[in-house]
């Protein structure tokens, strides 16, 4: 089988040829004021998919094969149409399934699926509120080598999964993965619906759905649910990434407000905040 990260690359050239794949161009902003974090500054108008949720007409019923990286019995491997890194990939069901919903065994089981084929960091914005720009069910991996920073909160998420730290003024629900090995389904499964239940949103075994909007975070080596609240502050939109350390901004975010109250004031604005 032809390894997963050649399958990327070779969508990703083919995809820039024929106009199907659209990289927003962004710089990197440097300020002691949200250092570790990364900001990155989006340059030109702000993508409508930033700012829309449904209804409208759903890009992933039918998806686009030139963005098709790979295809698996329930799912389909894409790369994001509009990434701002470049190999960006959307893990989506076949059939339609509601981002507000529950995640499925199914679910769990693509995503191991492709766990076992790249490293790298899964995220899931479940709602509007959660981040989220599409009501069709899609999870997302930023593909990492072995080498490379997970994510600026990294360090933060290893401390409190290992040793119980919680440095944030937000509710954050974590678990510690197995050492040396990809989890099961059946762990994930357990992981999710009892950080769940843990957090506010009832479990998914005794709710229809979940009881408020949350974000994933998943790694090697952590599980994190963080509850939510809006989808953003200051002009800034929030989703996962904003919590594993990755800002985005818009003409019309307000950074001198971030400069001021850095991007824990600002990510607090969005989360459900410790009693």
């Amino acid at each position: 089988m032809i390894p997963l990260a050649e399958l990327s690359l070779n969508c990703q050239k083919n995809a820039m040829q024929n106009g199907a794949l659209v990289p927003l161009e962004t710089e990197i902003i440097y300020s002691d004021a949200w250092s570790p974090f990364i900001l990155r500054k989006l340059l030109g108008p702000t993508p409508k998919h930033l700012n829309e949720w449904g209804p409208r007409a759903n890009p992933f019923f039918p998806w686009d094969r030139n963005l098709e990286v790979l295809e698996l019995d329930d799912h389909v491997l894409l790369l994001n149409k509009y990434p701002v890194e470049p190999g960006h990939l959307l893990l989506i069901s076949k059939g339609w399934q509601p981002q507000g919903g529950w995640l499925t065994r199914t679910d769990w089981q693509a995503l191991v699926d492709i766990w076992q084929l790249q490293n790298g960091l899964w995220f899931f914005n479940s709602s509007p509120s959660a981040g989220a720009s599409q009501p069709h069910r899609h999870l997302q991996l930023l593909p990492r080598s072995e080498e490379h920073q997970l994510c600026p909160e990294d360090p933060k998420f290893m401390g409190a999964a290992r040793e119980g730290a919680r440095p944030w003024p937000w509710r954050v629900g974590i678990r510690a993965m197995p050492v040396g090995k990809t989890p099961t389904v059946d762990f994930l499964i357990e992981t999710y619906g009892n950080l769940a239940a843990e957090n506010g949103l009832g479990l998914p075994s005794k709710v229809d759905k979940p009881l408020g909007a949350y974000n994933l975070l998943i790694s090697r080596n952590w599980f994190v649910l963080i509850p939510r609240t809006s989808d953003g502050h200051e002009g800034f939109s929030l989703n996962a990434l904003g919590y594993a350390g990755y800002l985005l901004a818009t003409n019309e975010s307000n950074l001198a407000w971030l400069e001021i109250n850095g991007p824990n004031a600002l990510l607090a604005h969005a989360a459900v905040i410790n009693p």
